[in-house]
């Protein structure tokens, strides 16, 4: 959007109520611009590939060499012009040639400078103080007051004003949608550019570019575009996205590599009070949160497309926080958001991210209406957040284009299909897309896809990606097979010794409709050998109609978890930990086969029909026992459970997202949506000579819930009985913690098989504030540590008649007077590691009980 500058000082009438102190305004930052930029030498080496014609950049310093924020830098009778940000850093690119640089700021006097080139990206800007305009007007520093703030009375009226603008004053609205998701690597020197790395590969560099935000080179290495049509019922409240068609290169057609970045670079709407992405809650300067959480300065008034506007400068009254710092133009006659631009302060606790950009274009169609007609969104992603580090942007624009209103659709038409692909869509030609896109591309675009390709046939480069691909995908591929996952390589227990685990699937595409995975393990304490074996085949596209099956024989830790399921290649960490608490010999040795059939009869909801026959015995029998008393056993007691069963499940998962569209999917937005799962299991005795006769219900639920500031917390119950008489191999076992490691859903502080029950209900509660509390602490804040805190509790029975089947060494302990346990920790330790210390709540009586436990994890989030 161009906008008309207004380099004046506003009337002094409008800002009398401001109170004045420039130099501490430099505390604030412009969302323009970002700092740091590549010396003359880099810059010229790139400069016969890139369009532009006058490009600017430098720092603007006062008389006392401080540097100046949120100054205006324009060339001269145009509307293009940015700010300075809050270390004065400023950078201007332009398609034209200009030959001079205007600057200016209130309480300073307006400079003009003549550019000895078409590229001077090393100025050093001193601006004059304007004692005239010292005495007329006056700037907000440090925390602005609430009161007497014009600043804050538009804002007022901008929250009075919100539901006259957008789609919510329609009853259905339409409109067409084009999305471009680019990735670049960024930071682009000297020394990169010589590194053996690239042998071979130099012919990219020149495809390498300027970024208009940040003023540094980067070279793309991904593109992908989408043109769709949106649909919408603000009466039924329901949207429908139609993709139409979607064009991709870097990494072939990586469907999961789209999703993920759409998933990140979720549509905000900054009326609300939280903006919600990287698994963050944002607070909005323009929603109602904003006013304690962000200072405000009413700055300028402009023309903006025709409409006169005002523009607010915000930043935040705190650091640490999860907070921006930018502007915004309000229409003056509607109060609408005419046009925002939010950055993320750098102090903010997100990992991997140096820099966030947003920017957001609005249009008038008549004078209450407003409708986003342009989103910008582009994250910097680095190992750390100083200013030289390199990284890779991730950037999407979004144009919104075609809007119509009040066209009515039949209700079905807003049903979510369970399989939409269509690989048409990934087909169309250059002709299609020079005829439907909202927006051209530009040269440099347009070569992205030609030095792609290229790229692609490249050796070294295959060779870097097939090392890329066994980092993420945990696989190492071999024509249409993956070997793996290499993760599991190695294991230890008390049963086996050290593990070793190869393991395999087939892998043709990421589409397939068939799967066959399988692995190899042997123990060289038990000197054994283990396997699994399991297939599946998606028959029916359109309700994921799919039937699986399989067999393993390995040895489990059954006491790891209340809610089993039948995944033959499954395997708790709590199995083969390298490390535990104390010995481990509770192992069971396990031979499960299973065949099952499932479908989706709508989206993110799933039942499943299976049945299982399964042999369970200790695997340490000389120390743990699964005994029972069976009359028909020539000694009267069994020492193997033999169990065939059949069982129907449902899981729903509202809000979870996945790619891929064959018999696997790839789940995008992992912990990010509720989970509710219910089963009913039916045993049979003598089938198969098969022993027991029951019937076992199970219920679990878990719940993310964002807080907004106060960070997210994640709730899960769970329940279940079991109706009939059962041995210790079929009861449900409170999942105690032997690991050193965080085991989902366990109690740190139980041993295994301290608690066993025929009848249960949990609650586990655990918080994670992001680091609120830590921010607030001078010393604690750069360390960017988030605070985790938790509770989980357990009641439970067990009958009499489970009890007396009882032959082994365990003590049947039901929680009949409920037991807890409390935590509290301290995650993102260089950003990877988490330490959590977990105090007993009841039942330290009991022989060998833990008091306390020390678990970690290790993960990378944002």
């Amino acid at each position: 959007m161009k906008r008309d500058f207004n380099t004046n000082v506003p009337e002094v009438s409008f800002m009398e109520n401001i109170q004045i102190d420039i130099p501490l305004s430099r505390k604030r930052d412009s969302y323009h611009q970002l700092a740091n930029y590549l010396s003359l030498f880099v810059f010229f080496l790139f400069t016969a590939a890139v369009v532009a014609q006058t490009k600017v950049g430098g720092v603007i310093y006062d008389e006392f060499g401080d540097p100046v924020p949120f100054a205006n830098v324009v060339f001269p009778n145009s509307s293009e012009g940015t700010i300075s940000n809050d270390n004065g850093r400023f950078y201007l690119q332009s398609d034209q040639t200009y030959k001079t640089v205007e600057f200016s700021f209130v309480g300073y006097k307006t400079q003009t400078i003549t550019l000895e080139s078409r590229v001077s990206t090393d100025l050093k800007i001193t601006l004059a103080t304007d004692t005239a305009e010292l005495d007329a007007v006056v700037v907000y520093s440090g925390k602005t007051s609430k009161k007497n703030n014009p600043a804050l009375d538009i804002l007022r009226k901008v929250w009075e004003n919100r539901r006259k603008n957008g789609l919510s004053q329609f009853k259905q609205y339409q409109y067409d949608k084009y999305e471009k998701l680019e990735f670049d690597m960024n930071t682009i020197d000297s020394a990169m550019i010589n590194s053996k790395l690239f042998n071979g590969m130099e012919f990219i560099f020149n495809y390498a570019d300027t970024s208009r935000v940040t003023g540094k080179t980067y070279l793309p290495i991904f593109i992908n575009e989408s043109l769709a049509s949106v649909y919408g019922d603000n009466e039924a409240n329901k949207e429908k996205e139609v993709i139409k068609a979607n064009k991709n290169s870097g990494f072939s057609d990586n469907q999961t590599i789209i999703a993920f970045v759409k998933d990140l670079y979720a549509d905000i709407d900054v009326y609300e009070r939280y903006l919600k992405f990287f698994d963050k809650s944002f607070t909005s300067p323009v929603g109602k949160a904003g006013i304690d959480t962000y200072n405000y300065v009413l700055r300028d008034t402009a023309m903006v497309d025709g409409v006169e506007a005002y523009n607010i400068v915000y930043y935040p009254r705190r650091k640490g926080e999860l907070t921006f710092k930018g502007d915004f133009w309000v229409a003056a006659d509607s109060y609408a958001i005419k046009e925002i631009n939010l950055q993320a302060t750098k102090s903010a606790n997100v990992n991997w991210v140096k820099e966030i950009y947003i920017e957001q274009e609005y249009d008038v169609l008549n004078d209450s209406l407003f409708l986003i007609t342009r989103d910008y969104f582009m994250s910097d992603f680095a190992l750390n957040k100083k200013e030289e580090s390199k990284g890779i942007y991730g950037k999407r624009t979004t144009l919104f284009d075609n809007y119509q209103f009040d066209i009515k659709k039949e209700e079905d038409f807003y049903k979510r299909r369970v399989n939409d692909y269509d690989p048409m869509i990934y087909d169309r030609s250059e002709e299609y897309w020079d005829e439907n896109r909202l927006e051209k591309l530009n040269k440099d675009e347009k070569q992205i896809y030609t030095m792609l390709d290229t790229l692609k046939t490249n050796k070294k480069f295959k060779r870097l990606y097939n090392i890329g691909t066994i980092l993420a995908s945990g696989y190492y591929e071999v024509d249409n097979f993956d070997i793996g996952p290499v993760f599991g390589l190695l294991g230890f227990n008390q049963v086996e010794g050290m593990r070793v685990r190869l393991g395999g699937r087939t892998y043709f595409t990421s589409n397939d409709l068939w799967r066959l995975e399988g692995y190899l393990a042997y123990g060289f304490r038990d000197n054994q050998f283990k396997y699994g074996l399991a297939g599946k085949w998606l028959i029916d596209k359109k309700s994921r109609l799919t039937i699986s099956g399989g067999n393993r024989r390995d040895i489990e830790q059954l006491g790891a978890s209340l809610t089993n399921t039948n995944d033959v290649l499954g395997r708790s960490l709590a199995s083969s930990s390298l490390i535990t608490a104390g010995n481990n010999n509770s192992l069971s040795s396990i031979n499960l086969t299973t065949l099952g059939i499932s479908f989706e009869p709508k989206y993110n909801l799933e039942f499943r029909l299976g049945t299982s026959y399964r042999t369970i015995k200790s695997g340490a029998p000389d120390i743990f026992s699964l005994d029972y008393f069976d009359p028909d056993s020539p000694t009267g007691i069994a020492t193997e459970t033999r169990q065939a069963d059949a069982s129907l499940t449902m899981t729903y998962t509202p809000g979870r997202k996945t790619s891929n569209y064959g018999v696997d999917r790839t789940l995008i937005n992992s912990g990010e949506y509720p989970i509710l799962y219910a089963s009913y299991t039916k045993g049979f005795d003598g089938f198969l000579e098969s022993d027991f006769n029951f019937d076992k219900v199970q219920f679990y639920y878990s719940h993310p819930f964002q807080l907004g500031p106060f960070g997210r917390l994640t709730a899960r119950v769970e329940a279940g009985k079991t109706f009939g008489e059962v041995p210790l191999a079929l009861l449900n076992v409170v999942p105690g913690n032997q690991t050193y490691f965080n085991l989902t859903g366990a109690f740190n502080t139980l041993n295994f098989y301290e608690f066993v029950t025929d009848e249960y209900v949990t609650m586990h509660l655990d918080h994670n504030f992001n680091g609120r509390i830590f921010s607030r602490i001078p010393g604690l804040r750069d360390l960017n540590l988030r605070e985790l805190v938790g509770i989980r509790a357990v009641y439970g029975k067990i009958s009499d008649e489970n009890i007396a089947l009882n032959a082994g060494n365990i003590n049947y302990l039901a929680p009949e007077d409920v037991f807890w346990e409390y935590s509290a920790g301290i995650g993102n330790i260089f950003k990877i590691l988490r330490l959590d210390v977990s105090f007993r709540g009841g039942y330290n009586f009991l022989p060998d009980a833990r008091s306390m436990a020390i678990t970690g994890s290790f993960g990378f989030s944002f």
